[in-house]
């Protein structure tokens, strides 16, 4: 195909988008909602999938956790097939992918099926998000109008992992847990129909060939990290899970000599010469680092200390997104007046630092406290969130959308693995310096193991383990929350002086004009 006949496809997709862009972006909303939620959606029906299908202890977790493994490991390689077959095509594939793995999911008569179902679904979720989001990068091509775009995505993204939960409350107490599953398929059907008439097609028009050996470099670099992480942050720095650690930092240094080296890298190089990409990838880091280990505390806050059920722990933690609503598009109204993206970043991690100060105000009976913090720090995420997701994408190029969103949506996985091992820890180390000596063994653990150690003891004996292990865990978090807030102003302090000269333009167009299909 020649220059000119791609220029012809590209003026297909005008400068500013009109209607039929803002309706496909609320298509697009759908998948990137349900992906969201399915990290979440099995808080509550766990216990009635392991009434039903009486998995092991190994299996439970796995049921649990192969869905996010899957996500993580694939994202990179997700990403990059996008911009090469299509990222509509890959959509579509995604779609359908995670239909079929929904439907087999809410129909499992085995913990082997539904792990395997689940896997299925991250390899769907993995296709997913970075296709919605590079197709938001190619769709809005004005500057202010992709803001607005990828403001709205880091809202919906937010808002779908909080009502994941909740949902999964509702639909347990209701119907029987394959119900949570179900959901997803009105969703990806309706995607099915509307994405080839609403979503033009989208890719690089000379992406390489496709380096298959960076595949499953890219999984052996990714998955060991995050999952020496997570399990370091629950069981503390057992050698195995230190070597996991290690074994996938190198093959992390395996991957990038591979990318720097190849013709046709899975990730090109050329995305972190963009003018701001590498500080939007690593300050976006911190910020899911943050959210995350926040997360952790405020959950077993509202259920272990404040002893609410855990359906109203949920719908508790509702409240603290309801702002989120109004923070991206304030922080985009700031940007498009003239204010220094810099320090609108800044500001963001700041609010989200003034909500971890609130919560070293907590004790432990300080339910609004708790969450008018839990609030503050999801405020400040979405700001961050939304103007670095608009920095990174907006210097990348935009054939190479794909692999610039998949970069980002893998550093959040990293950032909240770290945010749970190193605010965790910090709790923990805490929580067991303060649990009294004469406590039982089980107690100085966890808080949850304190609590069901005290439903076996008198009831003087119980009250007083139970008031000793909460004021503990309370304490715990004040620390953590600290050091959270120090390392947010930190971020704010970084984000002042990295981004302050980095101006809002589009990138320098590339060798080959984009690939535009309607």
């Amino acid at each position: 195909m020649t220059n000119s006949t791609y220029d012809q496809a590209n003026s297909a997709v005008p400068e500013r988008a009109g209607r039929k862009e803002w309706t496909a972006l609320a298509v697009l909303m759908l998948p990137l909602l349900l992906v969201s939620m399915d990290v979440s959606v099995l808080y509550f029906a766990v216990p009635a999938i392991s009434a039903d299908l009486e998995p092991s202890g190994t299996q439970q977790l796995w049921i649990f956790d192969i869905y996010a493994f899957v996500l993580a490991g694939l994202l990179m390689t997700m990403g990059s097939l996008g911009d090469r077959i299509g990222r509509r095509k890959l959509l579509l594939f995604g779609a359908a992918a995670f239909g079929a793995a929904s439907l087999t999911a809410a129909y499992a008569n085995s913990a082997e099926l539904l792990i395997a179902a689940r896997a299925v679904l991250g390899i769907g979720g993995a296709t997913l998000m970075p296709s919605t989001m590079a197709l938001v990068r190619t769709m809005f091509r004005d500057a202010g109008q992709r803001a607005k775009a990828i403001g709205i995505w880091s809202g919906v993204m937010v808002a779908g992992i909080a009502l994941g939960s909740v949902m999964s409350g509702v639909l347990v107490e209701h119907f029987w847990w394959g119900s949570v599953f179900l959901v997803n398929l009105p969703a990806m059907a309706l995607l099915l129909v509307l994405a080839p008439v609403l979503i033009p097609e989208f890719k690089d028009p000379k992406p390489g060939r496709f380096d298959l050996l960076s595949v499953p470099l890219s999984m052996a670099a990714v998955l060991p990290v995050v999952y020496g992480i997570k399990e370091i942050a629950a069981e503390g720095l057992e050698p195995a899970y230190v070597a996991s650690l290690a074994v996938g930092l190198v093959f992390a240094a395996l991957f990038v000599h591979r990318q720097r080296t190849t013709e046709s890298p899975l990730i090109s190089p050329a995305l972190f010469r963009g003018r701001g990409f590498a500080p939007a990838v690593l300050l976006n880091l911190v910020c899911s680092l943050a959210m995350m280990g926040s997360a952790y505390f405020t959950t077993q806050y509202l259920q272990s200390v404040l002893g609410k059920s855990a359906m109203e722990a949920a719908l508790w933690a509702l409240l603290p997104s309801v702002p989120i609503g109004f923070a991206a598009p304030v922080a985009t109204a700031l940007v498009q007046r003239g204010v220094n993206r810099a320090y609108v970043v800044s500001s963001g991690f700041a609010v989200s630092a003034c909500g971890y100060g609130l919560m070293t105000l907590t004790g432990t009976d300080s339910m609004w406290t708790a969450l008018t913090a839990a609030a503050l720090l999801a405020c400040g995420a979405v700001i961050v969130g939304s103007q670095l997701t608009d920095l990174a994408l907006g210097s990348a190029p935009t054939e190479k959308a794909g692999s610039a969103s998949s970069l980002l949506e893998t550093g959040q996985e990293f950032g909240g693995a770290l945010g749970m091992a190193l605010l965790g820890s910090i709790g923990n180390a805490v929580y067991r310096s303060e649990i009294p000596d004469t406590a039982p063994a089980e107690a100085h653990e966890t808080l949850g193991g304190a609590l069901a150690v005290a439903q076996h003891l008198p009831d003087r004996a119980a009250s007083a383990l139970v008031d000793a292990a909460r004021e503990a865990f309370t304490s715990g978090m004040h620390l953590a929350a600290l050091a959270g807030a120090v390392l947010l102003l930190i971020a704010a302090a970084s984000a002042a002086v990295t981004l302050r000269r980095i101006t809002p333009a589009e990138p320098e167009p590339s060798t080959e004009p984009e690939k535009a299909l309607v």
